[in-house]
């Protein structure tokens, strides 16, 4: 359906002034630094306090703005890519299946992704409808990707992981960008302008649209999963007495095709306020506002209309050897669904969540620290949840880290568990109205203890690494079962808490500067990942079969400067198969050249899985979608 792509060049790069300030190509970059600076950088996404990425106490993999620029990364997904203690698959032209440690799928429901703080997983699935999700790449500062439990700072559904996209502050964004990329199957342009609002104040303002193609199945079927999105926003940011304050917002709509009737519509938009104080004795109070709608209309399936209001605050102390961290937070939303080939029982439903947490860091010796927090949690299916961690972690010098973390995490019930019912309408069986897949009240929070021991080390200035291993055991997994429990509104097949799993492995990746031009990064993941059902169990999907994912997957990365004008950059990576369905294993390539053409001006040329005419990524054969080998062209303005 959506065959040729063209990018809208916006009106106002009429707009564009030759007098404005100019922005460096690489100002502020974090992949700019040398391997020792790298090390140092400040991350927020462990224990939401300021911390060196060389102490973190978790497996944490940091994307900079620089690995997003020399990748040619032109979305969120392609950007996570870079993060080697993350399992990316495209699904096709506009969907993705992105985890870590396991069960993942295109509705994967144990990751838990914010951009700015704002989370934008789905009650609806529990999931990340990620062609709703799209950031001007360029104002993207750093990606943090956790692999392991966050839930005692994040919350329920950080089971497996977290991702915390963060953009800059407005100050750091000033002056015009125009970027616009084309190829055979793909086109984007985004236009951004920032400017001052007053001494202490910046701001800037954005338009983008993107168009895909449609995919085609490895038997050649046209798929229509091509898309059309626009997108606008803005970001405010002002510098006060004490603290500061920021404020930003989105405003998006999208045609997505599908196979045989009308386009889904998806539409929504989003507010933001942050703001910060810094109190005496390095104290500091953080207080966040989130509004948040949005609308997805997919004919002969579903409406839904979810709108959301979130709140939360946290308090940060020193006392002596201690700094703690207390806060709490609510969160509202209203669900309004109209059914189509499926429905929720009830159509509309008003879901609660609160929360209460306290963390408390305390240095034992010099060298060794203890963290012990906890997470307590209300939500409106299962009540009460209860989310601890204990971490230690020994740093003998500035150069290496031994850590190692004991939590107990939960992924609690999404509308899809408990209000899921097909057909959309009861029919009437025995005088009652039942349905095939009904509600299904008995559904409880999913449940993992995980136990990981890491290190981190950088031996020479030109070296540096992380491995971290881990166990986790899993508890009340999903099953479909059949249903005995009489009743209206009862199904035939109910959601129920029969199966259970562990995982295991091990994750490493490595920073090499061989010289001054050229740097190599690497990555590889070794996992285990086994489900079984408990006794009693009738699971009509045979759950040991849905979970499909690769025993192993590496990465190598290479950022080459030739010249002062001309960076060439590419990455060699490996999946391996699945199971079921199965997928074979795949070797690809993408390369990244970008010339430096003046000051303000980049032009890029990128080739897209350079091994292959075309491969698959996710599902059977012959529904799989497959990928083609492509040429992209791209020039990025600043001024």
């Amino acid at each position: 359906m959506y065959r040729k792509p063209t990018p809208l060049l916006l009106l106002a790069v009429l707009s564009i002034a030759p007098g404005a300030r100019a922005e460096g190509l690489g100002d502020g970059d974090i992949a700019d630094l040398t391997l020792e600076q790298l090390n140092e950088i400040v991350v927020t996404s462990v224990s939401r306090q300021e911390e060196r990425l060389s102490n973190a106490a978790a497996s944490l993999f940091v994307i900079s703005a620089t690995d997003i620029r020399r990748s040619g990364a032109r979305s969120l997904p392609e950007a996570l890519r870079l993060a080697p203690n993350l399992e990316v698959a495209r699904v096709d032209a506009r969907n993705y299946a992105i985890s870590a440690r396991g069960f993942n799928g295109p509705f994967a429901n144990k990751l838990l992704v914010l951009i700015d703080g704002r989370s934008v997983y789905s009650p609806f699935f529990s999931a990340v409808f990620w062609d709703a999700q799209s950031v001007v790449m360029e104002d993207i500062e750093r990606i943090e990707v956790i692999s392991g439990p966050g839930s005692t700072i994040w919350g329920v559904n950080a089971v497996n992981g977290v991702i915390n996209v963060i953009t800059r502050n407005a100050k750091d964004s000033q002056g015009t960008l125009l970027s616009v990329a084309a190829s055979s199957g793909e086109g984007d342009a985004s236009l951004r302008f920032g400017g001052r609002l007053s001494n202490n104040g910046y701001y800037r303002a954005y338009a983008q649209t993107m168009a895909a193609e449609d995919t085609d199945t490895a038997a050649g079927v046209d798929t229509l999963t091509g898309m059309q999105r626009r997108q606008a926003g803005f970001r405010a940011d002002w510098g006060l007495r004490d603290g500061s304050l920021a404020v930003s917002g989105d405003a998006y709509q999208a045609n997505l095709g599908q196979i045989g009737t009308r386009d889904i519509r998806l539409s929504g938009a989003n507010l933001v306020g942050r703001y910060m104080r810094q109190l005496a004795d390095g104290n500091a109070l953080r207080v966040q506002l989130v509004l948040d709608h949005t609308e997805r209309n997919q004919p002969g399936a579903y409406i839904d209309r979810l709108d959301t209001v979130e709140l939360e605050g946290q308090h940060d102390v020193r006392l002596g050897p201690h700094k703690l961290s207390w806060g709490g937070g609510y969160r509202h939303s209203r669900d309004d669904n109209t059914p189509g080939g499926f429905g929720f029982w009830p159509y509309e439903r008003n879901l609660h969540w609160g929360n209460l947490f306290a963390q408390d860091e305390v240095a034992l010796t010099q060298n060794l620290r203890a963290t012990g927090g906890v997470k307590v949690e209300h939500n409106t299916y299962t009540g009460t949840e209860w989310l601890p961690t204990l971490r230690l972690a020994w740093s003998p010098n500035t150069t290496h880290t031994v850590w190692s973390a004991l939590s107990r995490t939960v992924r609690a019930p999404a509308r899809s568990d408990r209000d899921f019912v097909l057909p959309p309408k009861p029919v009437m069986i025995g005088g009652v109205p039942r349905f095939s897949i009904g509600t299904s009240p008995e559904f409880e929070s999913e449940v993992a203890n995980v136990l990981e021991l890491g290190y981190r080390a950088q031996p020479v200035q030109n070296w540096s690494y992380s491995v971290t291993a881990w166990y986790a055991d899993y508890d009340k997994l999903r099953t479909l079962e059949p249903n005995t429990t009489a009743g209206p509104y009862r199904g035939i097949l109910e959601f129920r808490n029969l199966a259970q799993g562990r995982t295991r492995g091990l994750e490493f990746w490595a920073r090499w500067q061989p010289m001054l031009r050229w740097r190599l990064n690497a990555g590889l993941v070794v996992q285990d990942v086994d489900t079984e059902l408990k006794p009693g169990s009738q699971d009509v999907t045979a759950v040991g079969l849905v979970i499909n994912d690769p025993h192993s997957y590496w990465q190598l990365r290479s950022s080459h400067e030739i010249g002062e004008h001309v960076q060439l950059d590419w990455t060699l990576r490996y999946n391996g198969s699945m199971p079921n369905p199965h997928v074979p294993s795949y070797h690809e390539l993408d390369a990244h050249l970008v010339w430096k053409a003046s000051p303000h001006i980049d032009v890029a040329l990128a080739g897209q899985n350079l091994l292959h005419a075309r491969h698959g990524e996710w599902g059977g054969y012959p529904g799989r979608n497959v990928f083609e080998r492509r040429a992209v062209l791209k020039l990025t303005m600043r001024y």
